[in-house]
């Protein structure tokens, strides 16, 4: 029997993937910080997880943040 074992990057931006269809950016983002404190490169991963915004999406996601439920 063979095992093909992944390494931890590839492992890393497959759940990422997973959690972006699911979770917010800035929930990602916040939750990343909180496992990986000290590790990785922020910038390479900030360029990932917003490349599709602008800042007006951004602005525009913030506020319904704010916005009363």
């Amino acid at each position: 029997m063979n095992l093909t074992v992944q390494n931890e990057s590839n492992i890393t931006a497959e759940a990422v993937e997973i959690l972006m269809d699911r979770l917010s950016a800035s929930k990602v983002t916040r939750l990343l910080s909180a496992w990986q404190v000290g590790k990785g490169d922020y910038l390479k991963l900030r360029d990932e997880l917003f490349a599709d915004e602008s800042v007006e999406s951004l602005y525009d996601a913030a506020r319904c943040l704010d916005a009363p439920q």
